[in-house]
């Protein structure tokens, strides 16, 4: 009725292809979602993962430390790379996976078992 010719041919044509650019503003959110999960996920959890691995490989004889059944102990024996002996009570050793390790409550001094008496 009131439509002119032009504006009918431009009204059904189909729209012209943005290329690369339409592809980008699509993609945007997701790359937005990466970005975020990496920065307030990923990161910190290997940051915690760095912390727990060097508190592990830090564990010498004398350190008191929490396993994580809830056990406090004193470490009495420690070889790098192997289980702890840790004494749970007087008299009581238990060998303990260094992995078992939950938390190093206090850093002790190692003994000098080589010091003469």
């Amino acid at each position: 009725m009131f439509v002119t010719p032009a504006y009918a041919q431009a009204a059904g044509a189909a729209p012209a292809g943005g290329g690369i650019n339409d592809i980008l503003i699509q993609l945007m959110p997701i790359l937005l979602l990466v970005v975020i999960f990496w920065f307030l996920i990923f990161r910190p959890q290997q940051k915690r993962l760095k912390a727990q691995q060097a508190m592990l490989s830090a564990i010498k004889r004398g350190d008191t430390l929490v396993t994580t059944g809830g056990i406090i102990g004193k470490v009495t024996k420690a070889v790098d790379g192997e289980d702890l002996e840790v004494e749970i009570a007087t008299g009581v050793k238990v060998k303990l996976a260094r992995g078992m390790v939950a938390d190093v409550r206090s850093k002790g001094e190692p003994v000098n078992d080589n010091k003469p008496a």
